[in-house]
């Protein structure tokens, strides 16, 4: 059996899709951009948008009872992998040892024109 989890401090889905669902002891949380929930515009360069997806991560983490502490898997998307060392810099002010398992894949394009895109699996016994 599948939930899924919604929360006003994250942007709506602009798709098809659940900002997370959960299936059992694991939530699948879906790519967040550095859009603000408020607003629905986007943050401003690399820094802004790493820290607003981080954020946009956590609310969702919370809206389904964990955080990113329980964070066991992310992918990150790079429309410039130049930035790979600052998203980690940025990342290390929101995840703690052990750090989850990642991938960092440079990609042509993100939604909305973002820079960065990061998806989680959080997992909790």
């Amino acid at each position: 059996m599948k939930t899924s989890i919604q929360t006003r401090e994250a942007p709506e889905a602009i798709g098809t899709y659940s900002q997370a669902v959960r299936a059992g002891g694991t939530v699948y949380v879906s790519g967040q951009i550095g859009l603000d929930p408020a607003t629905m515009q986007m943050a401003d360069g690399i820094d802004g948008q790493t820290h607003r997806v981080f954020r946009n991560l956590a609310a969702v983490a919370a809206a389904s009872g964990l955080s990113l502490d329980y964070a066991v898997r992310m992918t990150v998307y790079l429309t410039d992998l130049a930035h790979f060392a600052r998203v980690n810099e940025i990342m290390a002010q929101y995840v703690r040892e052990p750090y989850p398992a990642r991938a960092a894949v440079g990609v042509s394009g993100l939604p909305r024109g973002a820079l960065v895109e990061i998806d989680a699996i959080l997992h909790a016994d």
